[in-house]
């Protein structure tokens, strides 16, 4: 199934839509790909709710996982189109608390 122009748009902005979801972009793209064990700690959150939103980013095509063993890591998709590029330029310019990645996980 195909989506339409609209219904990218539609799923693009819903994604962003939610301030943790914000946050998490934003988180990953200061530090680059980090695996789900490092945002889990980050944001103090567990897996499976860390997961439905980075499940949606990705779908939204913000984001590309590559598994190593056991673990995922997410990353800013490359290229970016224009229109994504723009809201993550535009997420930037937003005051959120985003969590410093202290240390990683032990992969």
């Amino acid at each position: 199934m195909t989506h339409s122009a609209t219904e990218d748009f539609l799923q693009t902005i819903g994604a962003v839509n939610d301030e943790t979801r914000l946050r998490i972009l934003r988180f990953i793209d200061i530090n680059g790909a980090v695996c789900v064990c490092d945002i889990e700690s980050a944001f103090g959150m567990i897996q499976s709710r860390i997961s439905r939103h980075l499940k949606i980013l990705k779908e939204a095509g913000f984001l590309r996982v590559e598994r190593k063993g056991r673990w995922a890591y997410y990353a800013i998709r490359s290229p970016l189109d224009q229109f994504r590029q723009d809201i993550l330029t535009e997420i930037g310019y937003l005051e959120l608390e985003i969590p410093l990645l202290t240390q990683r996980c032990a992969t």
